[in-house]
């Protein structure tokens, strides 16, 4: 396997990086997470007119990527940027679903989101689900020409910018049985839908949302009935593999921080860094990055092969013990100033923190690993 970036890839990574480097600045960052949307429309339309949402789809869908390293190659410059737009919830969860899913009128919003004019937003977790992707509780129910909706869902990640949220719910089976899910398309403005929003530690905002006799007609099912746990897992897949170059990214962003100011700051005439305990102590750092970046190549590169869940698992585990290592040190490196909001490091360590806390942390992924090993 070839894990060179392609020369398509290699200008779609240098291009967003030049952008982000100059658009995407602290003090932009900053007021993008106080205001009251926690995104940048104005950023996001740009970003979708450099192609980069496109990239995240195959040609078959209206895009010209779609790929693992595709994923893998957007998500590590926007890890890297800290960028808090909602390019996962949108690109990769919800227009994947409707992608593989959709009908011929469905299938027209993936345009729309490739061109950046619609957002989207899962609503699936619930508040005793945790981790557990087959546990759904919010009922469907069919009623003349119209199905019903009841259930609550947590941590709605974009549900309040989002034009449409695609609402997993129960048409058969018990609470964690894997058939019976069914995946729907409600408006958000839609009778009885509620959202109760908040900001997010690491940017951007979530939702509850409470569904209280919600009334979306039969057409509004994503694929067929009862079907789509599937589905859900298959972009829960490829959530993760961008998570872990997202991680990733943010990684080697602390690192760098770390060392420009280990070369900077001094102490008896001489930048910190030359004294032999942080530069081991960053040498370790380094080390760490360079295995890190090895399991999120794997995990890109197996994520359509039939080993795709185990090396997945593995990179996550990987990147969440070496995310918060890395965290640690660069936070620990640096004493009181990383700490603060106006600089960098503040940011960055907290999207590496809370990476690992979306669709399983460390030791999550660790059980599923020797679960999938062993089978």
């Amino acid at each position: 396997m070839d894990f060179n970036l392609t020369e398509e890839r290699q200008m779609l990574q240098d291009t967003l990086r030049r952008f982000l480097s100059e658009r995407y600045t602290t003090t932009e960052r900053n007021a993008i997470i106080d205001s009251d949307t926690g995104l940048s429309t104005e950023i996001w339309g740009e970003l979708a007119e450099l192609g980069v949402i496109g990239a995240l789809f195959t040609e078959d869908q209206g895009g010209f990527g779609g790929a693992g390293f595709d994923i893998s190659t957007v998500f590590e410059e926007l890890g890297r940027a800290g960028v808090v737009e909602p390019f996962l919830d949108t690109a990769i969860l919800g227009g994947g679903l409707i992608a593989a899913l959709g009908n011929d009128a469905q299938q027209g919003f993936v345009e729309d989101v490739i061109g950046g004019s619609l957002h989207l937003a899962l609503a699936h977790g619930e508040p005793a689900s945790r981790y557990d992707l087959s546990r759904v509780e919010t009922t469907a129910k069919a009623d003349g020409d119209d199905i019903v909706i009841e259930g609550r869902k947590a941590v709605v990640i974009n549900a309040e910018a989002a034009g449409y949220l695609i609402v997993s719910a129960r048409e058969g089976g018990g609470p964690f049985s894997l058939d019976g899910i069914s995946l729907f398309l409600v408006p958000a403005e839609a009778s009885g839908l509620t959202m109760q929003g908040y900001p997010m530690m690491s940017g951007g905002r979530a939702a509850e949302v409470t569904l209280d006799n919600v009334r979306v007609s039969a057409s509004a099912r994503l694929g067929a009935e009862g079907a789509g746990f599937q589905a859900l897992t298959d972009v829960v897949a490829r959530a993760n593999v961008a998570l872990a170059a997202e991680a990733m990214g943010a990684m080697e962003s602390a690192t760098e921080l770390t060392r420009e100011y280990l070369m900077t700051r001094k102490q008896f005439g001489r930048p910190i860094g030359t004294f032999q305990a942080l530069a081991h102590r960053f040498s370790d750092l380094l080390i760490e990055l360079e295995q890190a970046r090895s399991a999120v190549t794997n995990a890109a590169g197996h994520l359509d092969s039939d080993d795709r869940d185990r090396q997945i698992a593995a990179a996550r585990n990987l990147i969440a013990r070496t995310g918060r290592l890395v965290a640690e040190e660069a936070i620990q490196m640096h004493g009181g100033i990383a700490m603060t909001q106006e600089y960098e490091l503040a940011h960055i360590a907290k999207r590496i923190v809370m990476t690992d806390h979306r669709f399983g942390d460390a030791d999550y992924h660790l059980e599923r690993f020797i679960g999938l090993s062993a089978a």
